[in-house]
Order: C-alpha cells, then sequence, then structure tokens
C-alpha cells in the first residue's frame, strides 16, 4: 500500500518528516528518491529535529554521509556519487549505518545491497512550485497503516488551517 501526502511548501514537508520519525527506532533505514531539489534533505532534516539532533543538517552530497548525536543517533547518506558496489567510498559510507542509529540514505540504489532492508521508503516529485507529491511504503502492514494515518493526520490537518 502507499500513502501519498501533497506538501504545498517546506513547512508540510517538514511536519511529514517529523511524523515519520516518530515511527523509527534504532536500526531503522528509510531511502529517500526525487531529482534534485525535491526536498528530500527538508525532509531528514526535520526527522533529525524530531529524534534530537540539534545542530545544523546539511546535504551530504560531497561528504557522502554525515552522523549526528541526539536521542537517537541519525545517519545521512547520500549515495549519488556512488555508482560502482565496490567504490571505497561506499564502504566508509555504509559504516555509519548500524543497528543503534536511524539511517536516511537518499539516492539509495547504489547502496541497497549492502543495507538493511528499509523501513520506509519515499518518493518526492515535483509538483510545480513549492509543491511536492510524496508517496510512502513502509516495510510491513503496520508501517504502511502508520503512514496511511500519518497522511490522513496532516492532510487534514492543512485542510483545517
Amino acid at each position: 500500500m502507499t500513502a501519498e501526502f501533497v506538501s504545498e511548501g517546506p513547512d508540510a514537508t517538514e511536519e511529514l518528516g517529523a511524523g515519520i520519525a516518530g515511527l523509527l527506532a534504532p536500526g531503522d533505514v528509510v531511502v529517500l528518491r526525487g531529482d534534485l531539489g525535491a526536498g528530500k534533505t527538508t525532509l531528514v532534516r526535520a526527522a533529525a529535529r524530531a529524534l534530537g539532533v540539534e545542530g545544523p543538517v546539511t546535504s551530504p552530497t560531497f561528504a557522502i554521509a554525515n552522523s549526528y548525536a541526539g536521542r537517537v543517533p541519525v545517519a545521512h547518506l547520500d549515495a549519488w556519487r556512488l555508482g560502482d558496489p565496490d567504490d571505497e567510498e561506499l564502504g566508509l559510507a555504509l559504516e555509519s549505518v548500524g543497528p543503534d542509529s536511524v539511517a536516511f540514505v537518499e539516492w539509495p540504489d547504489a547502496v541497497l545491497h549492502g543495507l538493511p532492508d528499509p523501513r520506509v521508503r519515499v518518493d518526492i516529485a515535483h509538483g510545480g512550485g513549492d509543491r511536492r507529491v510524496l508517496r510512502l511504503d513502509g516495510a510491513d502492514p503496520g508501517t504502511d497503516a502508520s503512514l496511511e494515518a500519518l497522511c490522513d493526520d496532516l492532510r487534514a490537518r492543512h485542510r483545517n488551517a
């Protein structure tokens, strides 16, 4: 089952990210797909805040991986530059994913073989202007139901704002 949420701007995308964080536990992996500028890092930043990260949360495009301390440690990977499964940087990046942290992986295709099964998959598409269409899939029926409930709640709050 796929949950869908239409975000009218970065604030709504951040609300979704914070809500997703509430569904996660150490060891969970979230993979994010979407074009450049779609809002992947915006969503991750909000999720990291909800997990207790206080400092800057930036795109790891050139660093490949950033780690953050919070109530739950957060790993943020960007595999956009990684194309070869034998890439040395790939091994270093995957070291930041572990059972004690929640990991967010942008552009995950090059690293999926080295990751635990994702708990949540997020696809973000431009919808014109600041609008984004986000599609979310969970690893199991319970996660799917929680994602659908989260999207329903956000839609209701934005409709009644």
